[in-house]
């Protein structure tokens, strides 16, 4: 019998996961490494154009960066994981190591791009770099055209697990279909039933079939159908949203301020109005008296800065409710479907 696993069942099973693990940053999942992951994520390098004679520069978050750092060593001449904060660094990273390959998420090159033009007043052509390879996120619209222009380089997306961070599928512009680096290890889903989608639904959850075979996973992407092949992920579903690269656990978000006394109801509101993700946390309260209580919102802040590397503003609603309310999500990129898969058309 297969099992059908979400980010939520391999989080429960972490205490009993064995081998070399892959854990996200809330240990939300933890999955065994396999050869395979690291064997695509080298054939994904290559597809992209990266040779014997390139330096590949990953500034991608864990378990990803090292993965990609270890198997870009085995194609090309040099490798190096430097993380995904910091643009001067990474800039100064790329300078001293001779970068010819750059391994990023689509907002961190256009926020590169962005500061190279305004801050640091550089033309992008003097990075040298040959290769940009996009992983981790949805990409904006026309994202890899303006980058390959910019910089006059191969720009390639990446699909990526999103529980290793390993390659599954690559593309080589946004109007292409991905393509699998292996067959049957990444398929589309209904997003309600453990089977294929139905033929006249519109939406599909890409699923991800590791070895030996016996349980596949709920990657929590959706895509939308249409044409042939399997098109690149367009939205989110379910308890976890991708901001930054990274998978924001909400029911940990739920637990973490149920303990503080007097919150009433949460809202989490994402954009993308410049190059980056921002996160906002809205947080209303049943009593005026905290509205205003420096303490209070310093003791929600520190809740959630435990939760998540992501960095959330926190904000204090003006108006009290008595009453209880589940916390909602505002996705305005237009990303995350909904929590529950069943509710969603």
């Amino acid at each position: 019998m297969t099992l059908w696993l979400t980010r939520d069942d391999l989080g429960a099973a972490a205490h009993a996961a064995t081998g070399l693990l892959l854990v996200s940053p809330d240990v939300s999942s933890a999955v065994r490494l396999e050869p395979q992951d690291h064997g695509l994520t080298a054939q994904a390098l290559r597809e992209a154009g990266v040779g014997a004679r390139d330096r590949v520069v990953v500034a991608l978050a864990e378990p990803a960066g090292a993965l990609w750092a270890a198997a870009a060593a085995d194609v090309a001449s040099a490798a190096a994981d430097v993380g995904p904060r910091g643009r001067m660094r990474l800039h100064h990273a790329l300078t001293a190591l001779k970068a010819t390959t750059l391994v990023i998420t689509p907002t961190g090159a256009m926020d590169l791009l962005a500061r190279l033009h305004l801050e640091f007043l550089l033309d992008p052509l003097d990075l040298g770099l040959r290769n940009i390879i996009l992983t981790g996120e949805i990409a904006s619209t026309r994202t890899m055209g303006h980058l390959a222009g910019e910089f006059e380089s191969r720009v390639t997306e990446v699909f990526a697990g999103p529980f290793t961070g390993g390659a599954l599928a690559w593309r080589a512009s946004e109007e292409d279909p991905l393509t699998p680096l292996a067959d049957g290890v990444l398929r589309v889903a209904s997003l309600t039933k453990d089977d294929a989608p139905d033929p006249a639904a519109e939406l599909a959850e890409l699923i991800v079939a590791p070895p030996p075979g016996d349980a596949v996973l709920r990657t929590g992407l959706v895509t939308r159908l249409g044409g042939t092949g399997i098109p690149a992920p367009a939205h989110t579903v379910g308890d976890h949203v991708l901001v930054r690269g990274v998978w924001l656990a909400l029911p940990r978000i739920e637990k973490a301020l149920s303990k503080i006394d007097g919150v009433a109801g949460w809202d989490l509101t994402i954009s993308r109005q410049g190059t980056l993700d921002t996160a906002t946390l809205t947080v209303t309260f049943s009593r005026a008296s905290l509205v205003r209580n420096p303490m209070w919102k310093s003791r929600i802040q520190q809740a959630v800065h435990a939760l998540t590397p992501i960095s959330i503003n926190v904000e204090i609603a003006q108006d009290v409710s008595e009453t209880p309310a589940p916390g909602t999500v505002n996705d305005l990129r237009g990303h995350h479907l909904g929590r529950d898969r069943a509710l969603i058309t």
